[in-house]
């Protein structure tokens, strides 16, 4: 069998893993302290919760290595033409996501959501755009030009966040050069409201360091699928991903790692780990075969249906939020009169998040079961 045709099981448990990380730790439950690993870091930092996004990235990247060996068969024309629509399809939907349930309940009125208040960058209009122009890079350019956009982009926004930030404290909150660009370009209605002011880490300018996350994903599957199954593979792949992780402490003295200004020390200490955790599922799946008992089809079932699944845990819990009992949400009042009363404070608060991974996985197992596979 030719090697870039070969699907490969690590690749496949690798964005199952990814999806079922991130439902994780965006559903904690409500009343209770999550366990700090399971949080974000507060500015500066870095948690295990994250690598959750940039891995996320780093998938869909290892996802275009399979995908885009057809563009090459394909006119320029029509290869833009793919590459626009499947990122207008996925920046809508990540749209949609954020305005739905398009209205609100007000003392028993119902009230239409506007338009002029809902978010209009998100997870999965990061992911739209950093897919975009890193398509855009990789078919049109060699790879050493790729590589050489990509250093810039890296250095280009660290010199842009010192220029055109706060003199006074440029990699700060509400300082920094994306803040500023993001209320210009887009107000601040327009924006995230979850850190208690009008800041998006999912903003304009912090995009163009995350499109390295998938640029790196990108080369590590393809990189994958012409060498094959080896020893060679995984330690090159470990030697770079140590090199990456290096390269980001070292960067970090002067340019913080930091997930919510996406800095880019934080893109070489995520995309360092991946190639590190992505190694190490090479060797334990496709070298020495540890699958006894297929354990690996939980995470593929999720990793085979990643947009529906994502889309669901998101729009699903605004449900739960949605329906009332006893004056609360239904979402707080199962955790505090099932789980919290388990295990009260951080258990509980984990053991409801895996429930509700358990249910989205349930979806995606009768997804699979009817060879149902949703993509754009």
């Amino acid at each position: 069998m030719n090697k870039s045709s070969t699907r490969f099981l690590s690749l496949d448990v690798f964005r199952g893993m990814t999806i079922c990380f991130m439902i994780i730790v965006n559903t904690p439950g409500s009343g209770a302290q999550a366990f700090s690993p399971l949080e974000h870091a507060a500015w500066h930092g870095f948690t295990p919760t994250d690598l959750v996004f940039p891995s996320f990235l780093f998938a869909v990247g290892n996802a275009m290595s399979f995908s885009m060996k057809r563009y090459l068969e394909m006119g320029n024309a029509a290869v833009l033409a793919k590459i626009f629509k499947r990122t207008l399809l996925i920046f809508l939907i990540g749209y949609l996501m954020y305005w739905f349930p398009f209205f609100s309940l007000d003392k028993g009125h119902v009230e239409f959501s506007p338009i002029s208040h809902t978010r209009i960058m998100g997870v999965l209009q990061r992911i739209a755009l950093c897919y975009c122009f890193a398509s855009l890079m990789i078919h049109f350019l060699s790879k050493q030009s790729v590589i050489i956009l990509s250093v810039l982009f890296l250095i280009g926004y660290w010199v842009i966040l010192l220029v055109f930030g706060d003199p006074s404290n440029p990699l700060s909150m509400t300082g920094n050069a994306g803040i500023f660009l993001d209320k210009f370009v887009l107000g601040d209605n327009h924006l995230y409201h979850g850190e208690k002011i009008a800041f998006d880490p999912e903003g304009i300018l912090s995009t163009l360091p995350a499109i390295v996350n998938v640029v790196v994903g990108y080369y590590a599957g393809k990189f994958i699928q012409q060498k094959g199954k080896g020893y060679d593979v995984i330690s090159k792949m470990l030697l770079m991903g140590c090199l990456f992780i290096f390269l980001a402490l070292c960067w970090n003295m002067v340019f913080p790692i930091n997930k919510k200004l996406w800095s880019s020390s934080f893109v070489l200490v995520t995309t360092g780990l991946d190639l590190v955790i992505l190694s190490f599922l090479v060797y334990a799946l496709e070298i020495n075969d540890w699958n006894k008992g297929n354990w690996t089809r939980f995470f593929t079932i999720l990793g085979k249906n990643p947009l529906p699944i994502y889309v669901l845990s998101e729009t699903l819990v605004i449900f739960f939020y949605m329906f009332t009992v006893k004056g609360g949400s239904l979402y707080g009042w199962i955790n505090d009169n099932l789980y919290q009363v388990i295990a009260p404070g951080a258990i509980g608060s984990l053991l409801f998040a895996i429930s509700y991974m358990l249910i989205c996985w349930s979806v995606g197992w009768l997804l699979d079961k009817n060879k149902i596979y949703i993509r754009v």
